[in-house]
């Protein structure tokens, strides 16, 4: 992909937002199983939650899990609650069940969506290993948007959650190996190192890292919708994908932790200090975040 082309589609996910610190938005993922323990068809799982609280923000990742997309919230953890519930009250009466783990058990997950998007990213990982139908069908995690300020605190912002996350990964992480997987994935499209910290403009260290991922859809736009960073630029919010499928309090501490990060500026920048040393570092700080030896709590005193 083009530097050139990329560049000014880049610069609008950095566009940044106001300074206001209300507003918390979380995406849930959920695995869904049958009332046997079997692969629930999509269209099955959409019909019985079409009369949900839940139902505008229902969507599906590719191997059927079930996400909630809510939107940003005074109490995104009492609403992630409530609709939840009654989410699975109507889905539990035909049998069918919401699990928050971060992996599926099951090994035989089919491909659910066969978009041409879905397909042609299958293809792509299937070029580099198992790990990325492993990602695509099994697994499940917690994203949690912020809103991102503009100037030096934004930047700060930036810079802080993507050298503290491998350590609030290790510190939420739960059993099944999500982490290790996305790892494995395609390491030109997920970012796990300081790629998109290195230099002083992010947008360029963000579009030479664009640049270096394979294209497999066509146009700037698709191909940075190809992106999986540990945290993604959105325009006006940064959307923190590292984390584990939360129960709801570890929800509701990964949001304390992750606010104060963001909208406490002496904290942050007291973290940004402590942790600029490490940058080099962030590869192996991910690798051992894949099995929880990071120490976060060591990082935030």
């Amino acid at each position: 992909m083009d530097a050139m082309e990329l560049h000014p589609v880049v610069a609008g996910l950095f566009a940044r937002g106001r300074r206001r610190t209300v507003r918390v938005a979380v995406e849930q993922e959920y695995v869904v199983a049958d009332a046997d323990g079997g692969v629930v068809p999509i269209e099955r799982v959409r019909r019985a939650a079409a009369g949900a609280m839940a139902a505008p923000y229902v969507t599906f990742e590719p191997g059927g899990q079930l996400e909630l997309s809510l939107p940003p919230s005074l109490d995104p953890v009492g609403d992630l609650a409530t609709l939840t519930a009654d989410l699975r009250t109507r889905l539990d009466q035909v049998g069918i069940t919401l699990l928050t783990i971060p992996v599926d058990p099951r090994t035989d997950v089919p491909l659910q969506l066969t978009s041409s998007r879905y397909v042609a990213m299958q293809r792509h990982f299937d070029s580099i290993g198992p790990a990325g139908r492993r990602m695509m069908r099994r697994t499940a995690s917690t994203q949690i948007c912020l809103d991102w300020w503009p100037g030096a605190a934004g930047l700060e912002q930036w810079r802080v959650l993507n050298l503290a996350g491998p350590f609030i990964a290790a510190a939420f992480a739960r059993d099944g190996g999500r982490l290790g997987t996305w790892l494995d994935v395609d390491p030109t499209r997920t970012g796990f190192d300081d790629r998109v910290l290195r230099g002083d403009d992010p947008i360029g260290s963000y579009t030479a890292f664009a640049v270096g991922a394979t294209q497999f859809l066509e146009g700037a736009e698709a191909h940075l919708t190809t992106l999986f960073p540990p945290v993604r630029p959105r325009g006006t919010y940064l959307e923190v994908r590292f984390l584990d499928a939360q129960e709801p309090a570890g929800v509701e501490r990964a949001i304390a932790a992750l606010s104060q990060l963001m909208y406490d500026d002496a904290h942050r920048r007291a973290v940004i200090r402590a942790l600029e040393p490490e940058q080099a570092n962030l590869a192996e700080h991910w690798r051992a975040a894949a099995t929880a030896a990071a120490n976060w709590e060591e990082v935030a005193a």
